[in-house]
């Protein structure tokens, strides 16, 4: 929080969500900290840029009061999303008969004697998209075991595997106890299981060549790649 002799404002800086082509709003709270009346104006290097509402008026003694910056739709980003713009923010005691709405013009005149205290801000802009987390899905859906279908295959294969194991203990028991009936059935099953094994694995094979094989999908552009 930047404070004065006259008023606190918060916060000490202006951020704003950044999107193109998306207005952003970043509010201050001014504060008056005497207990006489304080008059305040704001100025910015980028008028064209912002709307500020109130941009004057006047805070009560121990009063407060909202002010709303409004960053207008911008068509590009500054690079690095490094803004220059600054704010510049006047106050001074008047009288308590002062018109909040029609501030006299040397309210905030520089004369000798004369109680004026400015506070300068910067602005910074957040970016709304994180470049990173778009390229973290894109790595995601290039991986072939990240497919669906991959591990529901792979999953399928696993329990015929272990099924044709047990299949297949079974079958060795069954002939050390000279059951060649029941082996005859139970290697029927076996070469089943076997049977959809291979099948299964053709199937993992397809899928992770052609997931492979598709292009991958490329990152959102930052911010700065769109201004660039």
């Amino acid at each position: 929080m930047a404070s004065g002799k006259l008023v606190t404002v918060d916060p000490e800086e202006l951020r704003f969500p950044f999107e193109l082509e998306k207005p952003s709003l970043c509010d201050l709270k001014l504060s008056n900290t005497t207990d006489k009346h304080v008059a305040f104006k704001v100025k910015t290097t980028s008028p064209k840029k912002y709307f500020v509402r109130p941009n004057t008026g006047v805070i009560q003694p121990m009063g407060s009061c909202i002010i709303r910056v409004t960053l207008q739709a911008q068509l590009e980003a500054p690079p690095d999303m490094q803004c220059r713009d600054k704010f510049l923010l006047q106050s001074t005691p008047v009288p308590a008969t002062t018109d909040s709405e029609a501030l006299p013009q040397n309210t905030f005149s520089k004369e000798p004697g004369k109680q004026l205290e400015e506070c300068k801000l910067r602005v910074v802009y957040i970016p709304r998209n994180n470049p990173g987390n778009s390229a973290d899905s894109s790595k995601q859906s290039s991986d072939p075991n990240s497919n669906p279908a991959v591990q529901t295959a792979k999953a399928a294969r696993d329990a015929a595997v272990k099924e044709t194991n047990q299949l297949q203990q079974e079958l060795d028991t069954l002939k050390k106890r000279g059951q060649n009936k029941s082996s005859s059935g139970v290697s029927i099953k076996l070469a089943i299981a076997a049977g959809l094994i291979g099948i299964i694995v053709g199937l993992v094979l397809k899928l992770v060549l052609g997931s492979s094989s598709a292009p991958p999908i490329p990152p959102t552009p930052s911010m700065a790649d769109v201004a660039e």
